[in-house]
């Protein structure tokens, strides 16, 4: 009898308390097991309110949402709000924020939603397992004033591990865990939407759910720009050409239709059919520029005060690490007791990363956005995610101005389980 992931890899959580905050929305997300279909086949899945992906949230800028989590899993549950900007203690991360939650509880996330962007929610608990077989879904802030569009569609990047019966592969492979990570056999694009007009102007919200894979998008038919990366507006908005999203990673392109949309993966060589957007009818193409996103206010960065370096280590052919785990930041896997960052409010720091291992890692941080330093030393795009090459070093800077405990890990999901993670404190 194989071993499961879940009785290979634990993790452990700690306590919460929740604010309250006038007149939210409510909204009720219950994760349970389901039978549906999913890539063309009947699949005992995990889902929130019985479907894959979850439902979409949109919000307007400047709203606040009530959020119960009522859990009807045989297992503790918790929600992450990947990227959006919320109190610490409704984070949804074991061992820093709260409590998981026990089958048959619920819990009540509270908070507002300044930021407008393309973010998404996913489980935190047993997050390798549980987002594979289905926790996760679109989270959308739409502006106080959203471009003019004709469709504004959601993609979901999906990939799963299937057995040689067609079902989901639960077995336990450590060389998956020491390596590029558990890499689905089965891969496919969720659209919101799959028919447009000839001419039409799409707004394309791409999101990368994908425990571990890394996604090289090929899109035709369209003509138009890159807006926004992990949530924020791009100072300039950037050719559409091929978009590399890693797991977590999100981008907003704004283009004409010019033809059938297609949605190609062409990472690791290959040369695979996601998805296809096809053609019902035609109007006038738009005579306007792409428009530019309106920024989001958030602190500028100044001189950095504190500066950290984070090696990642560990993964197959690297050499020996102290860390108890496969991987290992600055020799410890897992949270360490103290955090990589202790600053105040407000704080600009910058973090050195050092990739050391022999396989590409993509690091996200909670609760805030980053720079990202180019190899020229100027600013990059503003994302919450950076991925990095093995044997990759960048430097990020952010402003550290959301008090709680933070966490910063792997976002292959693989890798956070068995050693990629540390935290920061901001006081």
């Amino acid at each position: 009898m194989q071993m499961t992931r879940r009785q290979a890899l634990t993790l452990v959580a700690a306590t919460v308390a929740t604010p309250a905050l006038s007149a939210p929305r409510r909204i009720s997300l219950r994760p349970e097991a389901v039978e549906t279909t999913v890539v063309g086949r009947r699949l005992p899945m995990l889902a929130f309110n019985g479907q894959v992906p979850g439902p979409e949230i949109r919000l307007r800028q400047g709203n606040a949402a009530h959020i119960r989590l009522d859990n009807g899993l045989d297992d503790g549950a918790l929600v992450h709000w990947h990227g959006l900007r919320v109190p610490n203690r409704m984070d949804g991360v074991n061992v820093l924020t709260q409590d998981v939650v026990i089958p048959g509880e619920s819990f009540d996330y509270r908070f507002d939603v300044p930021v407008a962007g393309t973010y998404w929610y996913h489980s935190h608990y047993l997050s390798y397992e549980q987002v594979s077989r289905g926790l996760f879904g679109a989270f959308i802030v739409e502006e106080r004033d959203p471009p003019e569009v004709d469709h504004d569609i959601t993609v979901q990047l999906f990939d799963m591990l299937l057995d040689a019966d067609g079902q989901p592969d639960d077995s336990f492979d450590p060389s998956q865990f020491a390596t590029a990570g558990r890499l689905g056999n089965v891969k496919l694009a969720i659209l919101s939407r799959d028919r447009v007009r000839l001419g039409d102007r799409l707004r394309l919200r791409f999101i990368n759910p994908s425990i571990d894979r890394i996604y090289r998008l090929e899109l035709s038919g369209l003509d138009g720009r890159i807006v926004a990366l992990d949530g924020m507006p791009l100072e300039a908005p950037q050719a559409l050409g091929p978009i590399v999203l890693a797991p977590g990673q999100r981008c907003d392109v704004i283009a004409d239709v010019t033809g059938d949309v297609t949605l190609r993966d062409t990472y690791y060589g290959a040369d695979d059919l996601l998805g296809r957007i096809a053609l019902d009818g035609e109007r006038p193409r738009s005579r306007a520029d792409i428009p530019r996103l309106p920024a989001n206010r958030v602190a500028q960065p100044g001189r950095p005060a504190a500066v950290a370096m984070l090696d990642l280590q560990g993964g197959a052919g690297a050499p020996a690490h102290p860390g108890t785990g496969t991987w290992a930041l600055n020799d410890t896997s897992g949270l360490p007791a103290e955090p990589l960052l202790s600053v105040r409010r407000g704080t600009t720091v910058r973090i050195e990363i050092v990739n050391q291992t022999n396989f590409p890692h993509v690091m996200h941080l909670h609760g805030h956005h980053f720079y990202e330093i180019t190899q020229k030393g100027q600013f990059g795009p503003k994302r919450d995610s950076t991925l990095l090459a093995e044997g990759e070093t960048r430097s990020i800077i952010a402003v550290l101005d959301n008090p709680g405990r933070w966490m910063l890990h792997c976002h292959m999901l693989s890798h956070q389980a068995d050693g990629m993670a540390t935290w920061l404190a901001v006081s």
